[in-house]
C-alpha cells in the first residue's frame, strides 16, 4: 500500500466554539474535519452536557503538519485565554492524500 504521512490534530473545546473552529480550520486550508459531542471531566471540573453551556465537542482534523501547526497556534492564541481547550497531535498515515 502507498501510505502518505499526515498529522491528526484533535481539539477538545466548549461547544459554543464549533462554528468558529470550523471557519478557522477551513480558512487555514484543511480539506475536512469531523466533530463529535463528548462528555468528560477531570479533578477540576466535569462537563456532563446536561445543558447547552455545558456541552463539549471534539474536532478531528487530518492535514499537512504545517496546516495543523497553523490551526493550533491560532486556536491557542484566540480561544485559550477565554475558553476551556485541549489540543493534541498524532502522526497518521492516509491512503488518499489528495483528501488531506
Amino acid at each position: 500500500m502507498n501510505k502518505h504521512a499526515r498529522q491528526l490534530l484533535v481539539i477538545i473545546a466548549e461547544a459554543i466554539l464549533e462554528k468558529r473552529l470550523v471557519a478557522d480550520v477551513r480558512q487555514a486550508g484543511a480539506h475536512g474535519y469531523t466533530v463529535h459531542d463528548v462528555r468528560g471531566g477531570s479533578e477540576y471540573a466535569t462537563r456532563e452536557g446536561h445543558w447547552e453551556a455545558d456541552r463539549t465537542i471534539e474536532m478531528k482534523v487530518i492535514c499537512e503538519a504545517h496546516v495543523a501547526d497553523q490551526i493550533a497556534r491560532h486556536v491557542l492564541a484566540t480561544y485559550a485565554p477565554h475558553y476551556g481547550l485541549t489540543l493534541f497531535f498524532a502522526d497518521v498515515q492516509v491512503l488518499r492524500p489528495e483528501k488531506f
